[in-house]
Formats: structure tokens, sequence, C-alpha cells
């Protein structure tokens, strides 16, 4: 008995120690549990099976649930996004099984109550009993989201400035650059941006995907029609961003409502462009979320924005340099064409290659008013894939292009087979032209003509275009009148040079009259002079000149009276002195007149003789000009061989063997030497 009393002692001291004990556990699990609740870590045990063992307070709001909806839960079907699951769970039961280590540190999201992503650091242990058996996995973890968040649009930031000011400075690649950025690195579904333009229209310069449906026949407008109310219209006008996180409730989207539904988009966000203080335009994004553009990715956009714009901007500036440098060139093009050639149609050619290649148009042509007739008729033209316009004409004031010849403004068709202005319809039929200018071309308040540019799809400049029109019209015109000017003054000229020369023969026949014996020498001398000169190299510019001194060689004889110069017999001694004073006569006479003082030569000096025994001056060798050494041995040759009232004519053999022996004594021996060979030449050919 008193061993069953021990026993029922022994049994009830161990009673009340366990309650004890039980009573310490439980105090020591609360301080443990208060301890857990007050750290800002995560605190989750799973057991072998994956269900919650234990999580502290900052997971439960981290997960947005209270305590007894997660106890008991397996962690991996209840608060892990689906795609993640079958992964993630495979690598804890490889951990609980001892076949691997725990990890040092890694990252995954989990789901939220209210169905977001948050993004874990996590730090695992795992649990064992007092034998060593592992019961489970012991998992410490901070939520990095937002710093993940910051990290991420760093780098989208980054990358952005990285493709954005590493790309070409062309603005358009730049733009479709930046809309395939947001839509790969940020995951909107669809990405624009969009240019204001000065009717009011959005122009789309680059989107992304570029073949998205839901921008086609968009109708998108910034100023204040209805259709100018949406997002784009609002921030281009107000210059802040415009968020619309539910289409299907935001008024302001009402109109495009429809169309976005159907594409699937649940928010939107447009982004002005602010350049310089101007808004020119907006980036427009589409998300499939609801409330997709929370505010920090709304500042990230907004910054992004700003470096979109300053890089739009800097390209278009180096573009416009880049084709201001090039319509400058295109100006220096045509000046030296004008300077550089009066022929009209060299000018009008390189003026429509200018024009077809700076103002990027498909076609150009030139119509030149007849003054006499009062029609523009075809000149030259660019681009025509025809040549249909050639045989066209208008009458002045017929047609859009007549119509802006005798308005003397600019005309512009948009849509040319629309217009019944336009009466060369075939031209339309043909060449499938859309849109059309007139530009009248005038120079000194006079209408000579009309440009016209035409191109094949709609097509309208901008107020720079259109001044570089004008400015290459007004080259065009120039061009054309400086041509005009040439020919006539040209013309003019051959007109008084066949005057003055005219006058010359006039002169020489006189002489002739005068001088009976002298009767035809003159022209016979003159052409054979020329030859010979062709022939020994002189230039056609002096040649002019040695025709002239020809055909007045004896001019000076008008200063000889009538009796020494008619006298039929030999001259005195007396008589021969004062006939021998015609050359200086002639120079006298020639020398006073500016046009005919290049033609000296001949009549002064065809008297001179090789060795110095000639008149008027005693002229030797080379020191006799060439013109008159070549027409003296012409002058003498054709005298020999013309009958004279004191004797008959020589021979033309008689004459040639006296040329001959006279070389190097009253002629140049190599004058002499061509004079044969053009005699001999000319006799063969006559024979012939």
């Amino acid at each position: 008995m008193s061993r069953i009393r021990e026993s029922e002692k022994r049994y009830r001291l161990l009673y009340e120690r366990g309650e004890e004990l039980e009573e310490i556990l439980k105090r020591e699990r609360d301080i443990f549990r208060q301890y857990f609740d007050l750290v800002q870590t995560i605190i989750v045990a799973l057991d072998r099976e994956g269900k919650v063992t234990f999580i502290n307070r900052k997971g439960c709001e981290v997960l947005g649930y209270p305590y007894s909806e997660i106890i008991g839960k397996n962690w991996f079907e209840n608060f892990l996004p689906e795609r993640i699951r079958d992964e993630v769970r495979g690598v804890f039961q490889r951990l609980v099984s001892g076949e691997v280590e725990p990890l040092e540190s890694y990252e995954n999201p989990v789901l939220t109550r209210d169905g977001a992503e948050k993004i874990i650091l996590w730090h695992n242990t795992v649990l064992r009993d007092d034998s060593g058996s592992i019961t489970g996995v012991l998992s410490l973890g901070e939520d990095v989201s937002r710093l993940r968040r910051l990290t991420h649009r760093l780098e989208f930031l980054y990358r952005g400035a990285e493709v954005l000011l590493t790309r070409e400075l062309n603005k358009e690649e730049r733009a479709q650059a930046a809309v395939r950025i947001l839509v790969e690195d940020l995951g909107v579904a669809l990405a624009w941006i969009g240019y204001a333009e000065p009717d009011g229209e959005v122009k789309i310069l680059a989107q992304y995907p570029e073949e998205h449906p839901y921008t086609r026949d968009l109708n998108i407008r910034w100023d204040n029609t209805p259709w100018g109310q949406g997002p784009t219209g609002m921030a281009i006008r107000s210059s802040t961003p415009q968020i619309t996180q539910d289409v299907t409730s935001d008024l302001h989207f009402t109109p495009w409502r429809d169309r976005a539904v159907q594409f699937g988009f649940a928010s939107t966000a447009a982004f002005p462009l602010i350049t310089r203080g101007h808004t020119v335009g907006a980036l427009n994004l589409y998300s499939t979320q609801k409330a997709f553009f929370t505010q920090g990715l709304v500042d990230t956009l907004q910054t992004f924005t700003n470096l979109l714009a300053s890089a739009l901007e800097n390209a278009r500036l180096f573009e416009e340099i880049q084709q201001r440098l090039a319509r400058t060139q295109a100006l220096r093009n045509i000046d030296m064409a004008i300077t550089g050639s009066l022929d009209p149609r060299v000018t009008i050619n390189v003026a429509l290659d200018e024009v077809t290649r700076q103002l990027g148009v498909d076609a150009a042509d030139i119509l030149k008013l007849n003054p006499h007739t009062l029609t523009l008729e075809y000149a030259a033209g660019r681009g025509f894939h025809t040549r249909v316009i050639e045989g066209m004409s208008l009458k002045l004031g017929e047609g859009l292009a007549g119509k802006a010849a005798l308005e003397r403004r600019i005309i512009y068709e948009p849509n040319l087979p629309g217009n019944e202005e336009f009466v060369r319809k075939e031209l339309i039929t043909v060449e499938g032209f859309v849109s059309y200018y007139a530009v009248p071309l005038i120079a000194k308040g006079k209408v000579l003509g009309v440009m016209e540019i035409l191109h094949r799809s709609p097509f309208k400049g901008d107020s720079d275009w259109l001044n570089f029109l004008e400015i290459l019209g007004g080259q065009i015109s120039i061009a054309i009148d400086n041509a005009e000017l040439f020919y006539n003054l040209e013309h003019s000229n051959i007109e008084l040079v066949q005057a003055y020369d005219a006058t010359l023969e006039g002169w020489a026949y006189a002489l002739e009259l005068r001088d009976r014996e002298t009767e035809g020498h003159s022209r016979r001398v003159t052409e054979l002079t020329v030859r010979i000169a062709r022939e020994m190299g002189i230039k056609d510019e002096k040649i002019v000149h040695i025709r002239r001194g020809a055909l007045l060689h004896d001019i000076g004889k008008l200063g000889i009276p009538d009796e020494i110069l008619l006298k039929p017999g030999k001259l005195t001694e007396e008589e021969w002195e004062i006939m021998k004073k015609h050359p200086v006569y002639a120079y006298e006479m020639l020398s006073k007149i500016a046009y005919l003082r290049p033609a000296l030569d001949i009549p002064y000096c065809h008297h001179e003789k090789w060795d110095g025994s000639g008149y008027p001056r005693g002229l030797k060798g080379e020191e006799i000009p060439l013109p008159a050494r070549i027409f003296a041995v012409v002058d003498v040759f054709d005298a020999l061989t013309s009958d004279r009232p004191y004797r008959k004519a020589w021979s033309r053999e008689e004459a040639i063997a006296y040329i001959k022996e006279r070389s190097g004594k009253d002629f140049d021996p190599a004058v002499v030497e061509v004079f044969l060979e053009v005699i001999g030449a000319s006799r063969t050919q006559e024979a012939s």
C-alpha cells in the first residue's frame, strides 16, 4: 500500500509540475509571438506538407489576411501566383526531404488578398525535432516590391535614355524606339506618339505594335471640338498628364469607349510632350489592366516623357538644320546653274531636280507663258510616267495653272480628281495625281509662266515647305528672266554684228566700185586668208577680226586721189610715195573705232616684208603681226593671178613659183608652206 501511495504522490507532483511547465511554455510562446509580431520582417513556418503553422503580424499585413485565415492553409495553393507554384513546391519538397540545402536567399512573388503581387526576398532554414528529423521550414521574408519597382523604373529610364540618345538624330526612329520600349519593358498593350498639327489634328508619329488596328482611322484632335476632349487633346491643351484608370466609367473617354473595350483596353494615360515651354504633342499608353497607372508609374512616365520630348526636339532641330542646309545647297545649285549656263533648259532642269528632291513630291513641271499667243506651254518636267503633259497647253486664265498665272497667286488643290477647274483630265487618268500646287513665276512684275507641283497621294506642305516653294519659284523666275534677257541681248548683238559686217562689206564693195581693177579681190583674199589662219591654229575669236581686217585691207585708199588711184599707167616716184601712205590712212581711220581696232593688223601692216624692206614702218620677221604675214602672201597671189590694165594675169604655176622664190625675203616661210598646202588642197577639192 505504501508503494501505491508513493506512486500516487509522484504522479500528482509530475501533474502539478506539468501544468506549471505548460503554463511556462504558454507564456514563452506568447512572449515569442509578441516579439515576432514586433519584428518588421515576415516570419512564416510551414510543415512538411506546406501548410502554414505560424505567421507573424507583418506577414499577415503583407498578404492582407487575418491570422485565422492563413493558419492551416497550404502556402503554395493559396498565396503564390499560379505560374510559379509547381516550381517553388518542387524546391520545397526537395528541401524537407533533405535532398538540398536551403538557399542563402531568393526572391519570388506572393499573392495578396486583392490579387496584387508583392516581391519578397526570402531567407530559409529547416525545422527539426529532437531526433533531428526535418519537420518543416522557417522562412524570413522582406517585402522588396517597392525597391524592385524603383529599380525596374530606374533601369527602364536608363535603357530609355540609352536607346533615345544613342539613336540616329532621326525623329521618326527615336519615336519608334520609345514606343517599343514602353510596350516591351513596362508591359503596356499599345503606345503611340501624336504630334499636334496647326489645323487641330493629331498626327501619329510612331506606334507599337506598329500594325495595331486601334489607331486606324482614329479621329483624334487637340482643339476644342468634341473629338478634342479626350485624354490626348486635354493633355496637349492643358500640358498635364491625363490618366484614365477605367475606360468604362470615365466620361472624357466616352467617344472612344466602345473602341477601347473592343481591343481589351481597361486604362489609358496621355502625357504631354513639352519642349521649351510649348506642348507639341502627347505620348499615349493603353493597358489591359484597370488602375494600371499607379502614382509611382505616372511619376516614372513623366520623367521618361520629358526625356522623350528632349530627344525628339533635338532630332527635329538636327533634321531642320540638315533640311535648311540641303535647301540652301539646292538654291546654290540653282544659282550656279543660272550663272554657269545661259541656256534656260539647263537651269530649269537643275531647278526641277531640286524641287522634286527637296520638296519630296512625285512630279513637277514648268509651263512657260508665250507672250504672243498668251498660252502656257510645257517647257520641262520631272517625275512623269508618260509624255502626255508635253503636248498640252493652257490659255491664260484657263484651268488651275492658268488661274494661278492670271491672278498671280499660289493655288493649292488637295483633291485634283474632284476639281472641275483642272481641265487636263487625261493627266489625272494616266498619272494618278491627287494633290496639286500651281506657283506663278514672276520676275520684275512680269508673269513668265507657272511651276506645277503634283503628288500621287494626299499632301499638304507646312509653312516652311511653302516658304521654300516660293523661294524656288522666285529662283526659277530669275533663271527664266535672265535666260530671256540673254537671248534678247544675244539676238540683238548678232543683229548688230551682222549690221557691222554688212557695213564693212559695203565699204569693201564701195572700194571695188571706185577701183575697178580690184573687183572681187576683197572677197577672194578674205576667204583664203581665213582658211590659212584656221589651218595655222588661230582661234575663232581672232579669226573674226582677221576677216574684218581682210575686208578693209585697202580702206586707206579712200585717202588716195583718184588721179593716182585710177591712173592706167605706171605711177611716178612721187605718186608711188603718196600711194604708199594708204596703210597709214587706214590706221588713222580705223584706230578711232574701238570695234575695228583689233582688225588693224592687216590694213596697217600687209605691205610689210619679211626682210624688213616693206612699208610703212619697215617691220621685219615676226615683228610683223601674223595676220598681216598671212594676208601679204594671199594678196600678192591674188594680184598676180588677176588681170591689170597694164598686164595680163599670171598663170597659177607662175604665181606659185614667184611666191616660193620670194619666201624668206618678202614672205614668212612658215606661212608660205601652209599657203601652198591650202591652195593645193583647194585645187584637189575643186577637181574632185
